[in-house]
């Protein structure tokens, strides 16, 4: 589905609660977890999946924040990412997103962003693009899927690979 094997996409998204997750609220959330989780693993185009030893990223902590919860994967591509998102059972999930996360005050919480092939990217790294994507919009540094841009090439790929 690739069509550019050299890169993968890495996709970080954070949101936060209306409630802790042992809130009757969340229940439904919670159920899905494990089972959306599963079906992302098991999608075409999937690479990585960032998790804790309860197999999801609900315990990572990024802010101070204890309601803030995060989403981290890597994918072989954009559209590999956009069909799970919007054309697989995860839809279900996504429009419900309201009824368990408060919105984000105009505030970016997705960030895409190309990545060498073989390369696990941390939590740090990622708020680092987020904090850019909020600062800066999207760019070809840190993207949506609203406003998309290709996996770097020429000197701009050499720059990124070292």
């Amino acid at each position: 589905m690739s069509s550019h094997p050299e890169w993968h996409l890495a996709q970080y998204n954070v949101a936060r609660l209306i409630a802790p997750l042992d809130d009757p609220r969340l229940a439904d959330f919670v159920e899905a977890l494990d089972r959306i989780n599963k079906l992302g693993d098991d999608s075409p185009g999937f690479v990585w999946r960032h998790q804790n030893a309860d197999g999801n990223s609900t315990g990572t902590r990024v802010s101070d924040d204890p309601m803030v919860v995060i989403n981290y994967t890597v994918w072989e591509s954009i559209e590999a990412l956009f069909a799970y998102t919007y054309h697989s059972d995860h839809v279900e999930v996504f429009r419900k997103r309201r009824d368990w996360f408060d919105d984000h005050n105009g505030r970016a919480y997705l960030a895409m962003w190309w990545i060498p092939a073989g390369h696990i990217p941390t939590v740090e790294e990622a708020e680092e693009r987020l904090a850019h994507q909020r600062a800066h919009g999207p760019t070809p540094y840190c993207f949506t899927f609203k406003q998309r841009f290709p996996p770097p090439v020429g000197a701009e790929s050499q720059e990124l690979r070292t």
